[in-house]
Order: structure tokens, then C-alpha cells, then sequence
């Protein structure tokens, strides 16, 4: 069968090309003509590993196509995946007007039965909502096409996104039609031949399955970040808690990681699309309230660490170094990434900043406004140089072993703020820092070390 794709941003891109790669036939269609024209010859709009080979390699073979004609893409296909954008509104809920529109323009076109999919992140009842919007159209048209509407979530994350996709965790499926599941069991079947991933339930259930679970990541991360401030104020090691608290298999170790708060295009937005749905249904959400202002003033928080520091002379006309711009390593994204605040409050005090990040130099360049105090570096070295701190944001992999002495020797100052605990707090001091990092107690360069222990950590790595 032949299968449609609307929408060439992150999931759908992802999406297509990795069906594609199984043997399927897919086209990919958007309403950005230089997108499509950009795509036709391998040239992607994401940073995300592995995918333009991928890309590259499918449209080769001819399994993978790029268009903007609805009704050519419409008519060849059976079913019409729906990965458009689902931006917040002003009030926190999900905006669906491009999931209307591209519902609306499947339906101008089609010419038989047709499987509906939203791979979009919806609210419940948005599946009712194409529904409708379907039916009115051919209604209008006069064409008593049968039709379909499948709920199927996507799970990727960012800088996994491919593998995610090729070896998903699970694979959800909603449908109130058993032919039309039986037609998505059999497109996902490739992906299935190791074990049975594939979960068919209900509509409703299968758009909450999203929102909970993207809820429920956003959750343990607030609660780590909660914690992490208890262990700055009690002496405890964070680090050493989420050791402890991970080894019990009904916790489990992931999304245990404190730092600077969650970003990006997925918990932000489904935090707070969640909370609108329910303040609708008039249900409180305390916890997941509790959830998003922890979120919100983590940064904050982070941030009150580095202007005390400096609270005796304040932040005017300090340098700092910002290592990571990106929300997460191994992607570009810039959406609702911590570093934006950050970057914000630092120029807002007067600060000089020079910035670095492996991929998201470009995507972040069209986020930060120009500014007088802003430096693009070609380095994390070169972002150091003349600084008075460090600011680590993003914990890329290649920040994680560095020469240190050549950086602290081209540095004025020697304070490295690590949001992410990249770094073991004596070894840094050991190395000439003062070290602040997240739910640990700060050190300095000037404290005193058993020799012991000095000796220890000069022969020990980062």
C-alpha cells in the first residue's frame, strides 16, 4: 500500500522515512515549497543522527517521495498520516488548526476509503473532531467515501528519534474500527518481528497514552529538581540519592537526572495542554501543576546561583561562557530550552556572553535576538577564552573529558556553573575551579583538601 504523510517537520519526517525504510512506499507532503525542494535533494531542516543518510538512501530507492499536491498524494494513498504541528495557544491548550486544515484538505480529495491517522499530539476527542470535519466535507462534495480515524502517538525522543523508531518500546494503536487496526498492524508489522510492540486500544485512551506519559517523564524530572534543592540546603549529594533511589526496580533509574529544567517541543507543551484540557472538564490538576511551576523556576533557581556568586560586584560586564544551547544533546531544537532564559537574565544584568553548541548554533541564531553582548564561538575553548565562568547547559558528550588546565589558563575568573553535574565537584577543585552544580554542596579552589585526596583526584579522570 501506499502511504501518505502530512507534515515534513520532526515527527513526520522521522515518521515517513523510517516506514520507508521498511519497504513501504511513502510520500511526504508539505505546504513549505523550499522545505520540499530542500528535501527532494537530501537536504534536511533537523539536526537529528542518523535520519539524512536515511533520507538519502530511501529516495534513491524510490520509496521515499517529497511533494506539496494534496490531491496527486491524496488519491495514490490509503492511509494519510497526519504529523502536522500542534502549537500552544495563548491559554496553554493545544492549537489544532493545522490538524483541521490538513483533515479538511484529505477529505476535498479523496476518492475512496481512506485510514485517517493523528500522529500529532491531540487532545482527547480530537479524533472526533476529524471525524466530523471528514464527513461535512464529503457531505458538501456529495461523496460517500467510507473513511477512518486512527489515534497512533508518536513516542520519539529527540537525538534518538530514528532508533526510537525502528525499535519502538511499544506501539499504540487507536481504533473504533477492527479492519482499520487490522490495516495499521500490518504496516507496523516490520517493526515487529522480535517480539509484539503493538497495543490496540480505544481512541480516547490512545490520545491520553501520550499526555500521560510525557506527564509522567515531566513529573520524575520536577521531583529530581525538587529534591536537588533540598540536598543544596541538608549536605545530602543528589547524585548519590538518584544511585539509591534508581536501584529500586519500582522507581528504575531513568529520568532521574536533575539539572536545569526540561525543555523542547514535547513536556512544555503537554504539561500545559493537559492542565487546559482539564481546567475545560473542570478537573483540578495540583500535581501537574506543581509539576510545570517546579519546571519554571528550576532555571531560576539555577540562575540565583551564578548572580550570588558575583552579588558583591555584581553581573555588569562579566563573561561568561555558555557551553550547550540546544535543550538536550543531539539535537538542534532550540524550543523552550532552558539556555533562552538563562541567556536572557544574564544580558538583562549586563553580562558579556560567548556562546557554543556542536549543532544548534543556526537554530539558536534565529531565537536570540542580535545583541551587543552576544559572541559566537567556533569552540568550547574558544567560548572560555577571557571569560570569568562557565555555564554548561547542554551536556554534550564532548564536554565531558577537555583539558582543563589549557581552559582555566585562558579563563580571568575560574567559577564553572554545571547544570547538568557533568563533573565530579572535587576533581574540578582540584583542578583550580569553584565549582556550583545542581543538588550538590558548592567547592571552591581555596578550600582545603586532604593530601590524600588531592593526590587521588590529580591521577583520576573526569
Amino acid at each position: 500500500m501506499i502511504l501518505l504523510v502530512v507534515g515534513a517537520g520532526y515527527v513526520g519526517l522521522v515518521t515517513g522515512t523510517c516506514l520507508a525504510e521498511m519497504g513501504h512506499q511513502v510520500i511526504c507532503l508539505d505546504i513549505d515549497e523550499r522545505k520540499v525542494e530542500q528535501l527532494k535533494n537530501g537536504i534536511i531542516p533537523i539536526y537529528e543522527p542518523g535520519l539524512e543518510e536515511m533520507v538519502k538512501r530511501n529516495l534513491k530507492a524510490k520509496r521515499l517521495s517529497f511533494t506539496t499536491n494534496y490531491a496527486a498524494s491524496v488519491q495514490a494513498a490509503l492511509v494519510c498520516f497526519l504529523a502536522v504541528e500542534t502549537p500552544e495557544t495563548p491559554e496553554g491548550g493545544a492549537n489544532l488548526h493545522c490538524i483541521k486544515t490538513a483533515a479538511a484538505s484529505i477529505a476535498e480529495h479523496m476518492n475512496g476509503y481512506k485510514v485517517i491517522v493523528n500522529k500529532s499530539t491531540v487532545p482527547v476527542g480530537t479524533a472526533k473532531e476529524v471525524k466530523t470535519i471528514v464527513k461535512e466535507i464529503l457531505k458538501k462534495r456529495n461523496a460517500p467515501y467510507d473513511f477512518d480515524v486512527i489515534s497512533n502517538p508518536e513516542f520519539l525522543k529527540e537525538g534518538a528519534a530514528v532508533n526510537d523508531f525502528m525499535k519502538p518500546e511499544r506501539v499504540i494503536i487507536g481504533a473504533d474500527n477492527t479492519e482499520a487496526a487490522a490495516i495499521m498492524k500490518e504496516i507496523y508489522s516490520p517493526f515487529m518481528l522480535t517480539y509484539e510492540r503493538l497495543i490496540i486500544t480505544d481512541i480516547a485512551s490512545a490520545e491520553m497514552i501520550k499526555y500521560a506519559a510525557n506527564a509522567m517523564l515531566a513529573t520524575r524530572i520536577s521531583f529530581m529538581n525538587e529534591l536537588s534543592r533540598i540536598c543544596e540546603e541538608n549536605g545530602a549529594d543528589i547524585n548519590e540519592v538518584r544511585k539509591g533511589i534508581g536501584s529500586d526496580k519500582r522507581i528504575g533509574i531513568n529520568f532521574l537526572y536533575p539539572g536545569v529544567g526540561y525543555g523542547g517541543s514535547c513536556l512544555p507543551k503537554d504539561i500545559k495542554a493537559l492542565r487546559a484540557q482539564s481546567r475545560v472538564l473542570g478537573v483540578d490538576t495540583p500535581l501537574l501543576d506543581a509539576v510545570d511551576l517546579v519546571n519554571h523556576t528550576q532555571i531560576i533557581h539555577f540562575f540565583t546561583k551564578i548572580s550570588t556568586y558575583y552579588q558583591e560586584k555584581g553581573l555588569r560586564d562579566k563573561t561568561f561562557a555558555i557551553w550547550g544551547l540546544a535543550f538536550k544533546p543531539d539535537t538542534d531544537d532550540m524550543r523552550a530550552a532552558p539556555s533562552i532564559t538563562i541567556i536572557q537574565e544574564l544580558l538583562n544584568q549586563g553580562a558579556k556572553l560567548r556562546l557554543y553548541d556542536p549543532v544548534a548554533m543556526d537554530a539558536a541564531r534565529k531565537v536570540l535576538l542580535p545583541h551587543d553582548h552576544l559572541a559566537w564561538c567556533h569552540n568550547e575553548y574558544e567560548a572560555a577564552a577571557q571569560s570569568d565562568g562557565i555555564i554548561l547547559l547542554t551536556e554534550w558528550k564532548q564536554f565531558r573529558f577537555l583539558d582543563f588546565a589549557a581552559i582555566l589558563k585562558s579563563m580571568k575568573g575560574n567559577a564553572f556553573f554545571d547544570g547538568r553535574n557533568q563533573y565530579n565537584p572535587h576533581q574540578m577543585k582540584v583542578k583550580g575551579f569553584d565549582y556550583l552544580s545542581v543538588g550538590r554542596t558548592p567547592v571552591y579552589s581555596h578550600q582545603d583538601l586532604p593530601e590524600d585526596l588531592i593526590q587521588r583526584y590529580k591521577e583520576s579522570e573526569i
